[in-house]
């Protein structure tokens, strides 16, 4: 016979673990001795420690009572389909893990790898925060609604920021965002900018949009992407 300190050595856990199993009712709790101790037996070391391996396990404290009490047959049954639902739960959480990777990859989670990459040419041009962010939310919105449009501009517009006036044009242009509309140098833009479109043609702007609303959506839904000197600019390139 054993006190229940001893017991909870031999089986590795504690006697706070000792008492909650009994109040789960997983492990008999023994009468009192006449010096007011509970005396343990070695069968209740026995089912002590199948307890403690089924919890460590992961089996759930509910279920632990039932396989105790089943047939060997019965019991290796309970174990596979509670090692089955492990098993799922283990790759949930790989997906749960692929899912975060994929939010630090930041831009990668919302927009596919050919529009990430070009975000990411922006950002090493030197092109603002603002202007990525305004770039990123319209292609997730046109990949989403129109994937076979955005799959030819995003090619075009790889292609066209490999040019070096190009991107000069594009970094002025980001730039002129926070212009004053009276400054000075937006005619000059203005002018660099006609004279670049008339001599570059759009494949992509030739070419009959697969879904139009998706296009006007796009357009429309970035409140942020104008500026009154970017307005004032826009009139001036139109001439």
């Amino acid at each position: 016979m054993i006190t229940i300190g001893r017991l909870a050595d031999y089986a590795g856990v504690t006697t706070k673990t000792v008492r909650h199993y009994h109040e789960r009712g997983l492990l008999a709790e023994p009468d009192r001795d006449s010096s007011g101790y509970r005396r343990y037996t070695a069968q209740d070391a026995i089912d002590l420690v199948k307890i403690r391996t089924l919890a460590e396990a992961g089996v759930p404290l509910a279920r632990i009572k039932d396989l105790l009490d089943n047939d060997p047959d019965a019991l290796t049954a309970a174990i596979a389909e509670i090692d089955r639902g492990l098993r799922d739960r283990i790759a949930q959480l790989r997906r749960t893990r692929d899912r975060l990777a994929q939010l630090r990859g930041g831009d990668r989670l919302f927009v596919s790898p050919e529009v990430a990459d070009y975000l990411d040419e922006l950002r090493e041009l030197g092109v603002s925060d603002r202007h990525i962010h305004l770039e990123r939310d319209g292609w997730i919105l046109l990949q989403t609604a129109s994937p076979e449009d955005a799959a030819v501009w995003i090619t075009e517009k790889r292609e066209l920021i490999t040019d070096p006036e190009f991107r000069a044009l594009y970094l002025e242009y980001d730039a002129a965002y926070d212009w004053s509309p009276n400054d000075p140098r937006l005619p000059a833009l203005a002018d660099r900018l006609r004279s670049w479109f008339t001599k570059h043609h759009s494949r992509s702007e030739a070419r009959t949009v697969h879904n139009p609303a998706a296009a006007r959506l796009v357009a429309q839904s970035q409140p942020g992407a104008s500026s009154p000197a970017w307005d004032r600019l826009a009139r001036l390139a139109e001439g």
